[in-house]
């Protein structure tokens, strides 16, 4: 694991997924240092586990940003409107335009790990990695 850059960064979880009791991610590493929130391997594993979110999402029949971060970042935690936002401009797709989530991976991908690390410092290749494990 990085031990400079954000949290996520830090943790290989560019989008600062939480522990879940019971859950235990491909690539999670052996030992858990952070008390919320899951650290990974690799940051492709990181990646992987979010877009199975995402994937997860759309299975449960979301399939606007508004609702998809809504959900992934609830606003008791969150500024959810600014995250909302952020991740709609990034993709250049209006809040509550009806989507396939699973079709805009690489979009949402890039736009939550931005919004949630404060910059995307991963390659292409490292995002496209993640969402072929997804």
């Amino acid at each position: 694991m990085s031990t400079s850059g954000d949290r996520g960064e830090r943790n290989n979880n560019p989008f600062n997924i939480r522990h879940v009791v019971g859950v235990t991610w491909q690539g999670q590493s052996a030992t858990q240092t952070d008390p919320a929130f899951v650290q990974f391997d690799d940051p492709v594993y990181g990646i992987r586990a979010g877009c199975r979110i995402l994937k997860s999402y759309e299975r449960e029949g979301i399939s606007t940003i508004q609702d998809a971060i809504d959900r992934f970042a609830p606003p008791n935690e969150n500024n959810s409107v600014a995250y909302v936002t952020a991740v709609a401009t990034f993709c250049g797709i209006e809040p509550t335009a009806i989507i396939s989530l699973t079709a805009n991976l690489t979009c949402l991908a890039k736009a939550i790990i931005r919004h949630e690390n404060g910059e995307l410092i991963y390659t292409d290749d490292q995002i496209a990695q993640g969402i072929a494990l997804s």
